[in-house]
């Protein structure tokens, strides 16, 4: 039997973040072959994912990231709020994102098959499922290119978003009060002609159906709904929306103080529950 140092142990753990005991199983079980024992590490991932693959992995971590022009933003699940504030879990998490934004893939699935510390990013988060016991899913990737784009991570990272602008050189704290309030009011859509036609057409059913309700006459539900949809463009459209920090301007007028051709040309937003 080969014989396994505290060195070649501690070599493992650091490449893999597997457990100290994993490892050095890993490495008898290996022979000493230090390649073998990271695919053991690996294949009991995959064990363990096939194991919980039926459980929900709602808790977990939300980054975004830019680099100006660029701004992407992942979502790594987990079963616990525990895992969720794992050093090593945040460190995957980070990793990523990293990759993301260096390599701006097309979408998720793309994202899951870049190389990722001689393996693929689907691969890692499935050893990383061994190595922490629970069930691990990287469940979104958006991206968002423009002229100037923000990103805002909410105090305990489970909250984010991602906001392009027409222009760049722009006051940084308007950048960052926009991508602040798409956190705060969850906008449907930047401005009403982004509002996709199947959300108008609810609004107006919606609309229609609290005016009859409420006793109103047929020939006057369409106005009505049309009055309310007109209310809802108002609240649930970011270009639209009260400004929180001036409730006196519109987000559009806001940006507008800053530049006149300002706008925004598109944003993201991903909470996990809070």
């Amino acid at each position: 039997m080969a014989v396994i140092n505290a060195a070649d142990v501690a070599r493992l753990r650091k490449v893999t973040l597997a457990g100290m005991m994993d490892c050095k199983k890993a490495l008898e079980e290996a022979e000493g072959n230090f390649d073998k024992a990271i695919e053991i590490i690996r294949k009991k991932g995959q064990a363990v994912a096939n194991k919980r693959a039926d459980r929900d992995a709602t808790e977990g971590i939300v980054i975004a990231k830019t680099n100006g022009k660029l701004g992407i933003m992942t979502v790594l699940n987990s079963e616990t709020d525990f895992v969720a504030k794992n050093a090593d879990f945040a460190g995957l998490a980070g990793k990523i994102a990293d990759i993301a934004l260096q390599n701006n893939p097309i979408n998720l699935e793309a994202l899951l098959t870049m190389p990722l510390e001689g393996t693929t990013v689907a691969e890692k988060v499935v050893e990383f499922v061994g190595i922490i016991g629970e069930k691990l899913e990287l469940s979104y990737y958006e991206k968002v290119e423009a002229e100037h784009v923000q990103v805002y991570i909410h105090p305990g990272s489970r909250l984010a978003t991602v906001v392009g602008f027409s222009k760049a050189g722009i006051d940084e704290q308007v950048y960052k009060d926009v991508a602040m309030q798409v956190a705060a009011m969850n906008p449907v859509a930047v401005d009403k002609d982004s509002v996709p036609e199947n959300v108008i057409a609810q609004e107006i059913e919606i609309g229609r159906e609290q005016a009859r309700r409420d006793g109103k006459s047929e020939d006057m539900l369409d106005k009505i709904a049309q009055g309310k949809l007109a209310k809802f463009f108002k609240e649930s459209t970011l270009l639209n929306q009260e400004f929180v920090k001036d409730n006196k301007i519109t987000i559009k007028q806001y940006l507008q103080s800053a530049h006149k051709d300002l706008t925004v040309t598109a944003f993201k937003r991903f909470t996990l529950n809070l």
